[in-house]
């Protein structure tokens, strides 16, 4: 998930209608509390985001159109209002040392202490290409012995619209360049328009979700990998923190936490073990 300033075509600028200071209060709080996603640093691109919804609704002050979101009660709206402040930005191969590092040390740790099952979860998994990423180096390392595992993995996130694009699993061919030539081959069909998509093997590894990390997780089993790059970087220390201990008190002992590059966790304040930059294990015992 990723939160760029907006970039607004001169013809637009006039058009926009401007948050008072008490309006920006009041919805980054709101952002905020609900979804931990802090703004307060973003409002010309809320107020650029936002202008096709007033215009669309009639509206002509945000406290109006905050009165009209908060009060839809279909959750439609609140969709859009997402899939307007948040623009998701990924592609196969990011960090590929991650996948490297799933590929040659984490399966072959895990593999001996697992059962026929790895609980796999990517979230904040954007357009979906993290998480077929992860379904192809399951595919490669298992090989012929991957019918006898179930390596399903959850795919998470706010925005129904990446949702929609990572479960058709298409995607321009220059979104393929980080990886492998073999991988492009093996794992992708070329269409008539130019675009890939994912093989139905590897689409059917993933299962999509939406969810909100700001909520009580539920699950059955706890992950053994778990990967959350790119999304914390835009929540404040308090908000990360949180986030860093429910996802530990959901990873299975000996499993992994890959987060981004440009993200950190405070070692002194987390129970994860740090192995190498960007890659934490649950180690208790």
């Amino acid at each position: 998930m990723v939160l760029p300033e907006a970039e607004l075509p001169e013809a637009l600028s006039e058009s926009i209608v401007h948050l008072t200071d008490a309006e920006f209060s009041t919805l980054t709080r709101f952002v905020y509390n609900k979804y931990g996603i802090d703004l307060h640093r973003k409002r010309l691109l809320i107020e650029g985001r936002l202008a096709r919804e007033l215009r669309a609704h009639n509206i002509t002050t945000f406290s109006e159109y905050m009165n009209f979101l908060f009060a839809d009660k279909t959750g439609e709206e609140m969709q859009r209002f997402l899939n307007r402040i948040t623009t998701n930005h990924s592609f196969f191969g990011r960090e590929n040392e991650h996948f490297e590092f799933l590929l040659r040390t984490a399966l072959p740790y895990l593999e001996p202490r697992r059962k026929n099952d790895l609980r796999i979860w990517s979230a904040g998994c954007s357009a979906g290409q993290e998480a077929y990423n992860i379904a192809m180096v399951m595919d490669e390392y298992f090989g012929p012995r991957k019918a006898q595992w179930d390596t399903t993995i959850l795919a998470t996130d706010i925005s129904t619209k990446v949702l929609k694009t990572a479960q058709e699993g298409i995607y321009p061919a220059e979104n393929l360049i980080g990886l492998p030539e073999a991988w492009r081959r093996k794992y992708f069909q070329a269409l008539a328009d130019g675009n890939c998509q994912v093989a139905e093997k590897i689409r059917k590894e993933v299962v999509f979700r939406i969810f909100n990390l700001m909520n009580t997780f539920v699950y059955k089993k706890p992950f053994d990998i778990i990967f959350c790059r790119n999304v914390m970087i835009y929540f404040d220390a308090q908000t990360t923190a949180r986030l860093v201990e429910k996802f530990y008190n959901a990873t299975a002992e000996g499993g992994y936490l890959f987060i981004g590059h440009s993200e950190s966790i405070n070692r002194e304040h987390t129970k994860y073990t740090y192995i190498k930059p960007a890659i934490y294990q649950k180690l208790t015992q």
